[in-house]
């Protein structure tokens, strides 16, 4: 993520003092996303991801760290969480509350297969059916009521067109309560730069700070939003019959999902809508900064309202 809190490599040394992980080596930032502090480290004994938080509290952490730890246990492949001396996964680095975790192997992929895509689906399966047996609960922390509440923020540096069309899919959303969906641990961010692969396989998910207790489908719309899209905003029917059909195989959908398929992609394209406006005219500071281009998921949710009709569809 962006660089907002500096460490240098004595204050790290130190820190590290209280881990049983050897010395430090190295150390880098991570010049990409734009919520946390992360930092490759690499020490006498392996290699890790350093993540300072910036925004989160120091209440609300165990929430993801056990939820990974969770998760990794039950088979996941995600980043388990590294304990300190004291058996305690989170720290204090700088003033800001941070945790150490295990590096995973792979990169990111930029344009996915259908093949990377049921993948993709199958993992996302497995994880909510793992996240059944996790006992804490996180609400959504940028669901309908976050949209609301920033929505006066990012108005005044709209066109009217955009304006218009930001009130309206806010009052349709409204209208739906996807709340009586499924629900359980959904990731809420799985998009291409969170998921490794490796050699042509699924090798890790990551970063699991937006993850939160809301609607399972949700958690599909986001992720077939990223990794199904084609051309001008339009998904790409073979990618996302792949990544439904693997997940499906797995955990089956219901009958109240497949009909509220057409208006879950749009909440999904309508939260990243707003969050990356807000990101992008409402910014941070920070030392590398990584501000995602608001347009996208503009157009995206324009494509959704226009094309409901065509939209690749679930199976039960």
């Amino acid at each position: 993520m962006s660089v907002f809190t500096t460490v240098t490599p004595d204050e790290l040394s130190a820190w590290l003092q209280r881990y049983s992980i050897g010395a430090l080596v190295t150390f880098a930032g991570i010049p990409a996303g734009i919520e946390n502090t992360n930092y490759f480290v690499a020490t006498t004994s392996g290699r890790y991801i350093l993540t300072l938080f910036e925004k989160l509290a120091q209440h609300e952490l165990p929430f993801y760290v056990k939820l990974m730890a969770h998760l990794a246990d039950q088979g996941v492949p995600c980043p388990k969480p590294i304990a300190n001396l004291d058996h305690e996964l989170l720290g204090t680095l700088n003033g800001k509350p941070a945790a150490l975790v295990s590096f995973l192997t792979g990169k990111d992929l930029d344009k996915p297969t259908a093949e990377h895509c049921a993948q993709v689906g199958a993992m996302l399966a497995r994880l909510h059916l793992a996240g059944t047996s996790y006992p804490l609960t996180m609400k959504n922390p940028r669901g309908a009521k976050w949209w609301k509440a920033v929505m006066p923020d990012v108005l005044p540096f709209l066109s009217p067109e955009d304006a218009a069309l930001l009130q309206e899919e806010v009052r349709f959303q409204s209208l739906y309560r996807l709340a009586d969906l499924p629900h359980g641990v959904i990731h809420a961010d799985l998009f291409r730069d969170n998921v490794l692969f490796d050699e042509g396989r699924l090798a890790g998910v990551i970063d699991f700070y937006f993850a939160c207790t809301d609607v399972l489908l949700y958690d599909v719309a986001i992720t077939v939003n990223d990794w199904c899209m084609g051309e001008g905003g339009r998904l790409d029917a073979i990618r996302t019959d792949a990544l439904l059909g693997a997940y499906c195989a797995i955990r089956p959908f219901t009958a109240i999902e497949r009909g509220a398929w057409p208006v879950t992609l749009r909440a999904a394209a309508l939260r990243f809508w707003v969050s990356r406006l807000y990101d992008f005219h409402l910014p941070r500071p920070g030392a590398l900064t990584h501000a995602k281009d608001p347009g996208h998921f503009r157009q995206v949710l324009r494509q959704h309202i226009a094309h409901e009709r065509e939209l690749p569809r679930l199976r039960i």
